[in-house]
Parts: C-alpha cells; sequence; structure tokens
C-alpha cells in the first residue's frame, strides 16, 4: 500500500490544491508580546501578558483615568513602562464590558490571553479584531465559565435543578433603584453607547429617557412581579436576570399576562402580540425570554423567604407563584438559541454586578432536562 497509493497525502494534495487550508499552521499559537511585536503579518495568535494601561496615542499609554473601554496594552512584565516593549490591543464591542479598562480598572497589572490579528494599531505594533480574552479574573466565552457549574457535572432533571439553584443562589443583590444604572450597562446599544435596547420592541433608546411617561421606558419585570408578589423588594424583584428596559406603552401593555402564541399586534411593538391572558414578544427575543423565565423557576425556591417559583403549562396564572405556558416556553427556546447579545448580558452580570449567571444561556440543552 505505502509504495502504490496513500489516501491520505492524496487528499492532503487534493485539498491544498483547492485552496483549503488544513495544516496547524492556521491555528493560534501562544506567543509573548515581544514576539508579538516582532510578528506584525496579519497572523492569527494569542499572545499572553501583563496590562500595563491603556494607549491613547502612538506613544501614549496611560495607567490611570481610563477614558474608556476601547483598548489596552500589554507587556511581558507588569513593570513595564516603555511604550517600544508594549502591545496595543484594540477591544472590539463584545469585550469592552469586561476588559475595558475604565470599566475594570482593577485588571492593570493582571496577566491575560488575547487571540486576534497581529498589526498595527495607534500607527504602533499591535493586536485587533480579537476573538477571545480570558484571565485577569474575567472570561470571554460566557458559554464556558470556568468551573461555574462544577457542582452540576453529570446530573439530571430535579438533581440538576437543585444543583443549579445551589450554584446561582450565590449573587450579590441590588436594590431597585441600582437596577436603572445596570440596565444601562447590560443593555447597552451595540451601535450607540449612549443607548439601551427595549426588549420587546427592539427599540434602541437613550439611556438617559428613563422614566414614567410616554416614550419613555422604564423597567419591566419578564417575571411579572404579581405572580408571587414578590414586588421590587431587593430579591426576585430586582434581579437583573430577568429585569429588561422597556417602552412604558409596551410595558403596561404586556401587564401581568403569561406567554403564549395568538393575539393581535401590540402597538409600538412591532412582532409583539396580546390577547386578554397571554403576550407574545417579537420573535428575535422569544427565547431570550424564555431562558430567562426558566432561571426564576430555578433560582427562586422558597428557601430566601421570597415564593417558590415554578413553570406550569397554562395562562390565566394571576397572582400564583406560576409563569406558563411551559410548552410554548420551551418551543420558543428551542427556535431561538442564545445570541450574542443575550450571551454579553450573562457576562455583564456575573462579572459586573449579581455575580451569577444564567445557566440556560450558557446550557440551553439543561432546558429539557429539568422540564422534559
Amino acid at each position: 500500500m505505502s509504495r502504490l497509493f496513500r489516501p491520505a497525502l492524496l487528499v492532503t494534495a487534493v485539498l491544498a490544491l483547492l485552496g483549503f487550508g488544513i495544516t496547524p499552521s492556521n491555528a493560534a499559537t501562544t506567543i509573548t508580546v515581544a514576539t508579538a511585536i516582532g510578528q506584525q503579518d496579519n497572523s492569527t495568535a494569542s499572545v499572553t501578558g501583563y496590562v500595563v494601561g491603556q494607549p491613547t496615542a502612538t506613544s501614549t499609554v496611560v495607567r490611570s483615568n481610563f477614558p474608556n473601554d476601547y483598548a489596552l496594552a500589554l507587556a511581558d512584565s507588569a513593570s513595564q513602562t516603555s511604550t517600544s516593549s508594549m502591545l496595543y490591543v484594540q477591544i472590539p464591542d463584545a469585550f469592552r464590558a469586561s476588559y475595558g479598562l475604565q470599566s475594570n480598572p482593577s485588571l492593570l497589572g493582571k496577566q491575560i490571553t488575547v487571540t486576534g490579528t497581529l498589526t498595527a494599531y495607534f500607527s504602533h505594533p499591535g493586536l485587533k479584531n480579537a476573538t477571545a480574552f480570558t484571565g485577569g479574573g474575567g472570561s470571554s466565552d460566557p458559554g464556558d465559565p470556568g468551573d461555574y457549574y462544577a457542582g452540576a457535572e453529570g446530573k439530571t432533571g430535579a438533581a440538576l435543578k437543585a444543583a443549579l439553584h445551589a450554584i446561582i443562589s450565590q449573587q450579590t443583590k441590588l436594590t431597585y433603584d441600582q437596577v436603572w444604572d445596570a440596565l444601562k450597562v447590560t443593555d447597552q446599544d451595540p451601535n450607540n453607547s449612549n443607548n439601551v435596547i427595549e426588549v420587546y420592541s427592539g427599540r434602541s433608546i437613550p439611556k438617559s429617557s428613563q422614566g414614567g411617561d410616554a416614550d419613555d421606558w422604564n423597567r419591566e419585570h419578564v417575571w411579572a412581579k404579581s405572580h408571587g408578589d414578590f414586588g421590587t423588594t431587593t430579591g426576585p424583584g430586582t434581579d437583573i436576570h430577568h429585569l429588561r428596559p422597556e417602552d412604558v406603552t409596551v410595558n403596561s401593555a404586556r401587564g401581568n399576562l403569561d406567554f403564549d402564541n395568538g393575539g393581535t399586534a401590540v402597538a409600538q411593538c412591532t412582532g409583539c402580540t396580546a390577547d386578554s391572558d397571554s403576550f407574545a414578544p417579537r420573535p428575535a427575543v422569544r427565547g431570550d425570554v424564555a431562558r430567562m423565565i426558566f432561571y426564576m423557576a430555578v433560582r427562586y425556591e422558597g428557601d430566601d423567604g421570597f415564593p417558590n417559583l415554578e413553570l406550569d403549562d397554562q395562562v390565566n396564572n394571576g397572582t400564583a407563584p406560576y409563569m406558563g405556558k411551559l410548552s410554548v416556553l420551551k418551543a420558543w427556546a428551542a427556535a431561538d438559541p442564545p445570541d450574542a447579545f443575550e450571551k454579553n448580558r450573562n457576562e455583564v452580570i456575573y462579572s459586573q454586578f449579581q455575580h451569577n449567571r444564567n445557566p440556560f444561556i450558557d446550557h440551553p440543552e439543561w432546558i429539557s432536562s429539568i422540564w422534559p
């Protein structure tokens, strides 16, 4: 066989002729900052170094009073002060909340690894178009939060639900006033840092337009607070995993309705429908809504002075601590998997505010395990 025909070699040759790269050279390699500075060839690499400040010009790196979250500088030593020994890293929108220095000044001096393209930034050796940040106490991949879910490994059904409850109950609780400021970060418009995105309508609205008047945005409880009568006291009433910005009029139209398909169009909420006993948001966020509801049903089990929130397969639940319609919410979650906005929101809540996660964003497959 070896003298007459080698199938693997033939396949490799054919793929190479067709322009398919299959060699290990296409994979990112981990290198030092010094190597990255000397390798500005538009290749992809993972660079490990210490955060030493924020570049603001070709030869200027500031170490305090950071102007924004757009960039950071890496060096092979945490005490490096020479910009010629620094790599300037552009921080894409998705990672600014976790790795921008204005939001995370404590990253200064921490060691991190960044994967991206080795190319000039600020007319200086740099790394742009980053696809991953790790280390420094943060994680750029909301679907792989280290050992956060170690206690849930191997479990299914009721045992999985109990394990997740124990994990996500370890959280920092906010006051209802603090929710205003938190939502301005968690739901910031990726294309306009002055705005937030309303969850049901999808409208981008100035952060400053918070309030109770028509066309303002306010704090929508996706798990209606009357379903369990928990109000706005610290706990489920202030848990930002289910609190979202929404237009005052649309918030009122949703009221405390359960979730289901059907109904007629809702004013100022394209794609939303409602009838006398149910509400459906626009299709692009139906999965988001479902995963928020699943989170609440696992997080609040009646063991911390709050109601035991549960799902059922009906509407018209009124003030009972139930939310429906389970079969519809499961279908919504399957049809609308987590997107970049939802994953980033989960990460920001975890890293900056409550320090707990929505497990059904990280592991959508756990929905059918707990609610078969």
